[in-house]
Order: structure tokens, then sequence, then C-alpha cells
């Protein structure tokens, strides 16, 4: 069918915006009131139970969780690098040069962050349960668990995430602006799950 039959002649295209996209936008702001959620959960108890605040949070272990936070937030700037690779339609390096990396080796880079922030996570802990800080201990032991817990899961959500997009990338025959749309998507998720976190780190270990 020729142009002049789908658009008329001299008229401005009509760019629609990508439905994956803005679909992941508004499920997104979804998944803001459950973090709200929770952040109401941490603060009830919290002005329900101060001493016991005041008592557990000088067993947390900040030097550790500032620590997992930068290896969150670094895996954050590959993952935008590895966008801007798949902007470009490049899902694999030329060069083993980072300036010369694709997607699949920025997001795989963002794997292995991703995935040590996890380890930090689960060690911590290991840490608090030997210090008797569990799920059932206490408000405080609950309202930690319920949300670093749950963030934690979306991080794990998103390594496969990860995973799916750089195994799309090496199935498809030619990489192509759907994809790169795919590759987006994953770092809209990954980008909120590290907000979310900061958030986190900021609440649970300074506003103790």
């Amino acid at each position: 069918m020729s142009t002049s039959l789908t658009r008329p002649l001299g008229a401005p295209a009509i760019n629609r915006p990508n439905v994956v996209q803005v679909g992941t936008i508004v499920w997104l702001g979804s998944e803001v009131m459950f973090f709200a959620g929770l952040f109401a959960i941490y603060f009830t108890n919290r002005s329900t139970a101060p001493e016991v605040w005041a008592e557990q949070t000088e067993k947390l272990n900040i030097p550790l969780a500032f620590t997992i936070t930068v290896i969150l937030v670094l895996s954050s700037v590959t993952c935008q690098f590895g966008v801007f690779a798949a902007e470009r339609l490049q899902h694999r390096a030329t060069g083993w040069k980072p300036t010369q990396w694709g997607m699949v080796e920025w997001f795989f880079a963002s794997y292995i962050l991703g995935a040590i922030f996890i380890v930090g996570q689960t060690y911590e802990y290991s840490i608090l349960v030997s210090e008797f800080v569990s799920l059932s201990s206490d408000a405080y032991g609950s309202a930690f668990y319920i949300t670093t817990g749950f963030h934690g899961l979306h991080v794990t959500g998103g390594l496969i995430a990860f995973l799916l997009m750089i195994g799309r990338a090496y199935a498809v025959k030619r990489f192509t602006h759907r994809e790169a749309a795919s590759a987006i998507v994953v770092s809209y998720y990954w980008h909120f799950v590290d907000v979310v976190w900061i958030a986190l780190f900021l609440i649970i270990y300074f506003l103790k």
C-alpha cells in the first residue's frame, strides 16, 4: 500500500507511545503504592515500639549496608549504559574495552552487581539472626524483614529479567528496535528497584 493511502502527503507522522513501556510505567506506579504501604507499616511499628527500635537498630551493620547500596547504584549505571547500547542497536561488544561493549555485556555486569547485592543482604540477614533479630522476634524484626525482603524479591525479579533479555539478544537473528524497547523496559524496572532501596537505606539505617 502506498504512503499516500496511509497518510496524506506532507502530514506529520504520528509517533504513538510504546504500549509495553506505558504499561510498565503504570505498573511501576502501582508498585510505588505497594512500597508506600510497607513504609507505612515500618513507621507505624516504630512509633508504637520506640524502645525496641533503639535497641535493635544498634545491631545493624551500616558499613555493609552502605557497601551493597553503592554496588546497587553502580548496577543502575551499567544498566543505563546497556540501554544506550541497545538504542544504537548494538547488542554485542565490538571489542574488549568497556567503550565497545554492547547491551549484553553491560546487562551482564548489572546482573553480577545485583547478585552481589543479594549475597550481601543475605549475609546481613545471617548476622542479624545470630543476634536474635528474626521475622518473629519483635516488631522491629517483622518490619525490617518484610520491607527489605520484599525489595530483595524485586531485585531477584530484575536479575531474572536481565537473563531473559540477554538470552533474547542471543536468540534473535537481528537485534531490532523491538528488542531495544524491551531493554528500556527492563531498565525502568531496575532503576525503580534502585531508587526504592536508596529510600529504604536512608530510612532504616540513618533515621533509626
